[in-house]
């Protein structure tokens, strides 16, 4: 799969991901932070699931109705579990991510929302 982390998804996960053989970009590569919106357009443009603990990207998919490929929104917790969620959601919901659905992960819950 392709990603785009958001900066507050964290260097370690995005190493994760790459260690499971994930082709994956940071945002944090790219100085300064371009802004939600732009990695939105940058994830469309490059075919990416984007990868967040930003709540503001449900706003501009379900509020604005801002095109996505797929959206992975993470709680805010340490690294390692982050990185254990990911797997999880891997695990079960990968042709949900690859096919544009929005996967929230709220403590132990998935909640999983349609593409427009």
């Amino acid at each position: 799969m392709k990603f785009l982390l958001d900066r507050c998804a964290g260097a370690r996960l995005a190493q994760w991901l790459r260690d499971q053989g994930h082709d994956v970009l940071e945002a944090r590569s790219k100085e300064p932070d371009p802004g939600d919106r732009e990695l939105l357009i940058r994830s469309v443009a490059e075919d990416r699931i984007l990868v967040t603990m930003d709540k503001d990207f449900g706003w501009l998919v379900w509020g604005l109705g801002e095109q996505h490929r797929g959206l992975l929104r993470l709680p805010d917790v340490p690294v390692a579990e982050r990185i254990a969620l990911v797997e999880r959601v891997l695990k079960l919901h990968a042709k949900e991510l690859t096919t544009g659905w929005v996967v929230t992960v709220r403590g132990d819950r998935i909640r999983l929302s349609r593409p427009l």
